[in-house]
């Protein structure tokens, strides 16, 4: 599993902690898309689990960093949902307590990690709690989360709550370009769209990826020199409109900041022409009015159970030429 240089410094951390005895035996790690807390997490286990620490490091070469190379290390126990399912249920739990109650195959740790809790039904947090209030000795949990208000309390109140913070946009922006990324506004932009995690950032940018943006910000400069609203249906009623209205919402928010503050810190950088055509034409009214309604967009899209994407697009797309008939001619 390929590294992050931004992870180094949190696993040091972490890894100093446990050198030193500290360690809480629950790690909930709190990170953004594209952070990498993954990585991070198999980083600790692979320590954990290794025969010959060297240091900070593990040694790479006993059976335990072998095991873990190959993905089959018996003690490091990976939970995530079934194929087909989006939750992990108390089954699941309860196997993987039993499990770790065993003695360890390999005679060391044993390294229980759950990418994303919020994947667990709260039977299945329940259930989890058992063994953490309780656990067995040298077993440790790696947990990750987007939003650490979705996990029960009495969960999260069990664990050693540790923020992935993105790096500094400088040293994100030189990793990104070293990566093959040949536009600096380009870059800036992925790097602003995705809060500042590199990797989902680079995704971002991946041809396929960002030419669907390039698309949505193309229909939205024909709107803005005057052209009809209903024609971003086709841009939108896509399986990612989602995203795509993110993105719709951005190059607003930009305009926003044209109207008020001169544009200070917007995230479209390769945009900025297009944000102040929609600054200079439509009053800040209607553009609030605009993120409000797309934002509310978008909460039903990811949120209504079994919604007409197309027809929620249709009627978003009436209220809002409504809204921009509005502005002043």
């Amino acid at each position: 599993m390929s590294w992050y240089p931004w992870l180094n410094a949190p696993y040091r951390q972490i890894i100093g902690q446990h050198q030193q005895g500290r360690a809480h035996h629950a790690l909930l790690l709190h990170a953004l898309p594209g952070m990498g807390e993954e990585r991070l997490s198999w980083g600790i286990g692979r320590w954990l689990l290794c025969q010959r620490r060297d240091g900070l490091k593990s040694c790479g070469e006993c059976h335990g960093c072998q095991l873990m190379q190959a993905g089959n290390h018996p003690d490091w126990h990976n939970v995530v949902a079934e194929k087909g399912k989006s939750s992990i249920g108390v089954d699941a739990v309860r196997t993987l307590s039993e499990t770790l109650w065993q003695h360890a195959q390999q005679g060391g740790a044993r390294v229980a990690c759950i990418p994303d809790a919020a994947q667990l039904t709260d039977a299945a947090a329940n259930a989890l709690l058992k063994t953490l209030e309780e656990p067995p000795a040298n077993c440790w949990f790696l947990l990750g989360c987007r939003e650490p208000g979705q996990l029960l309390p009495t969960l999260r109140s069990r664990c050693l709550l540790w923020h992935l913070a993105p790096p500094p946009e400088a040293s994100s922006l030189q990793w990104i370009m070293k990566q093959g990324i040949t536009e600096e506004a380009e870059a800036m932009t992925a790097l602003r769209l995705c809060s500042g995690a590199p990797a989902a950032a680079l995704a971002l940018l991946e041809p396929a990826v960002w030419q669907q943006r390039q698309a949505v910000c193309a229909a939205l400069t024909t709107l803005a020199g005057g052209g009809d609203v209903l024609a971003l249906l086709d841009s939108f009623n896509k399986e990612d409109a989602p995203q795509r209205i993110s993105w719709l919402t951005s190059i607003l928010l930009d305009a926003l900041k044209y109207a008020q503050a001169g544009g200070a810190q917007v995230q479209n950088v390769d945009q900025q022409r297009l944000a102040q055509q929609f600054a200079a034409t439509l009053p800040v009214s209607v553009l609030l009015a605009s993120v409000h309604l797309w934002l509310r967009c978008r909460d039903a899209l990811l949120n209504v159970v079994a919604v007409n994407r197309e027809l929620l697009l249709t009627e978003y797309l009436l209220t809002w030429e409504r809204e921009l008939a509005r502005a002043p001619v």
